[in-house]
């Protein structure tokens, strides 16, 4: 044990799966558990979770669908990206103090094998908890996917969300001249067009999404980064402009539509796609391992320099992670979701 630490625990607290999710996400899911503290051993760190993420894609792994990721067990611990600090090594790379990424949170403290471990430099965001962002499937997507150039109209489904409330004000940073994203939570408007960058929202339920989106863009969309599916994506198609770009990097409609698992069907027009020339690519962050430290780095500059805003919730304590999925589900927050464990 390190000089001036606190001694370790026995036991430590970690939340697992109830039941599978079959409708409405609700506290029930969920199950708060004592176990014994994880062993560190050869290739293996003891890491002290400092905060975790919580994502719309854990109610997809709840669901008993078929998933291109494991799928959570029921009465085994979910996990998720989180960031602590590593507490026992054995002779490894990293030593104790070390901040890591890893993927094992909804857990006070976690056994991680190095090779899932990725050392997290303290200076390079004002804040560790930072590095769970989102903004970088952003920022992947309207880049590599999108190719978002000097004038575009660029269309962003759900805004509100952990990759919503980067991508706005990263396509301005890259050279769009409007932004317009979508939400539905009329109260959220305001902040995404005075703090996130975008010059006009459109509502869900607030009438057809495509006769929003052409008041909004009369002159069309160049680029869809779509994180919803459904009516919006069928809107973009229809006021896309010759030679459109769309990323699609989610389908909340179906991850948030009562464990409906990763199927978002959709009726498209393929003769829009293929009289305007419209791209539709898939991106996921898992094709591209170089993007997180150019997303750092370019994260780390805007934070800094005031042209980027991390927007996010935190709830304290693990205890709090299934009330912090369940309001996540319902609107309830902007931006990134983290609990402080």
């Amino acid at each position: 044990m390190t000089a001036g630490r606190p001694p370790l625990p026995a036991t430590h607290r970690e939340v697992r799966l109830a039941t599978r999710l079959r409708g409405a996400l609700t506290p029930e899911h969920f199950t708060l558990a004592e176990a014994p503290l994880p062993a560190a051993g050869p290739g293996r760190l003891l890491v002290r979770n400092r905060v975790m993420a919580v994502t719309a894609a854990m109610c997809s792994m709840m669901t008993d669908a078929e998933l291109p990721m494991p799928s959570f067990v029921p009465g085994q611990a979910l996990w998720g990206s989180a960031v602590g600090e590593v507490v026992r090594s054995s002779g490894s790379a990293f030593a104790p103090g070390d901040l890591v990424l890893h993927p094992y949170g909804w857990r006070e403290f976690a056994a991680v094998e190095e090779g899932r471990a990725r050392r997290v430099d303290p200076e390079a965001l004002p804040d560790p908890a930072a590095h769970l962002s989102q903004g970088v499937t952003a920022w992947g997507a309207l880049t590599r996917a999108a190719g978002v150039r000097p004038g575009d109209t660029v269309f962003v489904t759900g805004a509100a969300g952990g990759v919503g409330s980067l991508a706005g004000l990263l396509a301005k940073r890259l050279g769009a001249a409007r932004v317009i994203g979508s939400t539905g939570s009329p109260h959220k408007v305001p902040y995404l067009r005075e703090t996130l960058g975008y010059d006009e929202v459109i509502v869900r339920g607030a009438g057809p999404a495509e006769e929003q989106l052409r008041r909004a863009a009369p002159d069309g969309v160049d680029v869809l980064l779509d994180t919803v599916g459904g009516e919006q994506l069928r809107a973009a198609l229809a006021t896309a402009r010759t030679g459109a770009r769309f990323a699609l990097v989610g389908a909340l409609s179906a991850q948030l539509g009562g464990g409906a698992g990763v199927a978002a069907p959709v009726e498209l027009d393929s003769s829009l796609v293929v009289t305007r020339r419209v791209t539709l690519r898939g991106f996921v962050l898992h094709d591209h391992p170089d993007l997180p430290r150019e997303w750092v780095a370019e994260f780390g500059r805007g934070l800094r320099d005031g042209s980027l805003v991390f927007a996010h919730a935190r709830l304290r304590g693990v205890d709090r992670a299934p009330r912090a999925l369940c309001e996540l589900t319902r609107g309830c927050h902007t931006g990134a979701v983290l609990v402080e464990v």
